[in-house]
């Protein structure tokens, strides 16, 4: 099993991705044809790749990427500079990180430039070769695209696609977005020097195709496998009975995303051991009930008896008032109505007591203030702060339903209509 373990562990944590993604030819063919005229015959261009996450943007220019760079001599003269929006999160950072990828640190060193523009440009310049008549053709990746928009005057934007209108350097900016919007948000001097170029994905994978790729994310190579008998009983277990296709049909309609599937096989493959072999229903089930579960549920069942009881006043005020906020008092005096139905003092807590379990309850972000900037500042009446519930119904009776040793009669509690 460590055998396996540690092949199919290194193929899900390097997202090994399908090859070429299905249904994408004409997409692939347009992306092709743009870069190519950077690469071999020195024009500049922009493009944006736009589509929901999970569909292959990124998939489609690495593949149309690998196919370009084994063209002769296009692997020794395109440069490329990857930048992503939740990393370069201003354009200083762009520029260091744009300087570091084109390995100019020592070109540059100690020089002051009084622009963006500049310094891009003696970036640019400093490509050219010997002879200073042509420049090497630079490829711009930029990943969530629409939040270079948010840098203060979109500066970034405007000289990477203002070069790339110019005819002194070949340049090709692709972004990459899941923004449909996304030219809403450019300026109108960004705008007016953009291609308006865009190539769209969306969701092509079919059910049939996801549980072949579920197939072959687990299946086991018959040829190289050391052990041939456990190769070929591994990869009979993968076999898709009724129970595998209806989890795996949830998972499907919610994200298409392969990492969100290695996500999923990862959790199975963990429970793969010398006692259990090879991957049963049971496991898949397993898996997907952790990948699904609620985090606020999960939180309920850490807390103590009185503050799943707050909990549970909460929701039948909840129920009562229609969602309209309330305060600790109002959710004391309910707790309280539930004690006075019992004879037994387990549960009898007085107001300082509940009002530390109500405390952390906020910490913990179960209830939140209506208005949190009152409620620092009248901290003096906090059991009068207008507070809501962070949960609905079905998340408190689920974690009841799972807490450890929950007494009966909370339970009953918690289901009766009015408290």
């Amino acid at each position: 099993h460590l055998q396996v373990q540690t092949l199919l562990r290194e193929r899900l944590c390097h997202q090994q991705l399908p090859q070429r993604p299905e249904g994408v030819d004409s997409q692939h063919k347009h992306l092709m044809e743009l870069l190519k005229r950077t690469a071999v015959h020195g024009e500049s261009n922009s493009v944006l790749i736009i589509g929901p996450r999970g569909t292959g943007k990124t998939q489609l220019l690495r593949c149309v990427l690998a196919e370009l760079l084994a063209e002769e001599d296009v692997d020794k003269t395109l440069l490329q500079v990857h930048l992503n929006g939740l990393l370069q999160t201003d354009d200083r950072i762009a520029l260091k990180e744009i300087t570091r990828q084109l390995s100019l640190e020592n070109v540059v060193g100690d020089q002051v430039f009084g622009s963006f523009a500049e310094n891009l440009a003696f970036l640019l310049e400093a490509l050219k070769k010997g002879d200073r008549s042509s420049s090497r053709p630079v490829l711009f990746i930029l990943d969530e695209f629409d939040l270079f928009a948010h840098h203060k005057n979109q500066t970034l934007l405007y000289n990477l696609l203002d070069v790339s209108q110019s005819a002194q350097t070949p340049v090709a900016v692709v972004g990459l977005t899941c923004r449909l919007d996304v030219l809403e948000l450019l300026e109108k001097r960004v705008k007016s020097r953009f291609s308006h170029r865009q190539i769209h994905l969306l969701p092509s994978l079919s059910f049939s195709q996801y549980l072949q790729a579920v197939q072959a994310q687990l299946h086991l190579p018959d040829t190289t496998f050391p052990d041939t008998t456990f190769c070929y009983d591994w990869n009979a277990s993968l076999k898709v009975d009724k129970s595998v296709e209806a989890v795996l049909l949830r998972h499907f309609n919610s994200t298409k995303d392969f990492r969100s599937l290695h996500r999923l096989l990862m959790a199975i493959l963990c429970r793969v051991s010398v006692n259990n072999p090879t991957i049963k229903p049971a496991d898949l089930l397993d898996a997907s009930r952790l990948l699904s579960a609620d985090a606020m549920t999960n939180v309920l069942h850490g807390l103590s008896i009185l503050e799943l009881c707050l909990v549970i006043a909460m929701k039948h005020l909840n129920d009562i008032y229609d969602g309209e906020p309330f305060n600790l008092q109002m959710v004391y005096n309910e707790f309280k109505r539930f004690l006075q139905r019992k004879s037994n003092s387990l549960y009898n807590f007085e107001l300082p007591v509940v009002m530390k379990a109500f405390e952390h309850l906020q910490q913990l972000e179960v209830v939140r203030p209506v208005d949190a900037a009152a409620a620092v500042a009248a901290r003096a009446q906090r059991e009068y702060q207008l507070v809501r519930l962070m949960l609905d119904h079905s998340q408190i009776m689920e974690a009841l339903q799972k807490y450890p040793q929950c007494p009966t009669d909370v339970k009953q509690w918690a289901a009766s209509a009015f408290g």
